[in-house]
């Protein structure tokens, strides 16, 4: 039996004839025909993949317009509210006062809607988490690092902040 170049072998004949001569190599055509597939459902991969990408692009700009719309609208109270009070405020300056201090718990209200707790809390110990300190007071009676002044409160909790509260904290005299 003898091998050729291209794989196929040559069998010869028990009478000393040359016999037929057997492929056994995968036929061409069959390789190339199974390549072009192949090739295609790549190529159609690609194409579901681009679309896939155009579709999530398309619905994260549909969503972010729909959030921006909810929170716009838990807005339009306190904006009416505002415009009310701008509209008493010939009238008697304390009901504007306390209507001001009303329309200001609603808007913290929102902001609690949305994940964002108000931290104004004094007395509790510093956290860098929750505070930005802006300021250091001697205070011998408070141990070391405590909030003494909220100079602007923060909104929202560890890891997910709108901003931090700036506050004045305690150290020891000396």
């Amino acid at each position: 039996m003898e091998r050729s170049a291209d794989h196929s072998t040559t069998e010869q004949a028990t009478d000393g004839t040359d016999g037929d001569q057997t492929e056994t190599a995968p036929d061409r055509t069959d390789t190339g025909a199974e390549l072009a597939q192949l090739e295609d459902r790549w190529r159609r991969a690609l194409a579901d993949l681009d679309n896939l990408r155009k579709r999530y692009a398309k619905d994260l700009d549909r969503e972010r317009a729909a959030e921006v719309a909810k929170v716009s609208a838990a807005w339009l109270p306190v904006l009416d509210n505002l415009e009310l009070a701008l509209a008493h405020a010939g009238s008697d300056p304390q009901a504007v006062v306390e209507g001001v201090k009303a329309i200001r718990d609603q808007a913290v209200q929102v902001l609690s809607r949305f994940g964002f707790e108000r931290h104004d809390e004094v007395g509790v110990p510093f956290s860098p988490e929750l505070h930005e300190v802006v300021s250091v007071v001697a205070q011998p009676d408070l141990p070391s690092g405590t909030v003494v002044e909220v100079l602007r409160p923060g909104y929202g909790e560890d890891g997910r902040q709108l901003r931090p509260a700036a506050v004045v904290v305690s150290r020891p005299e000396g």
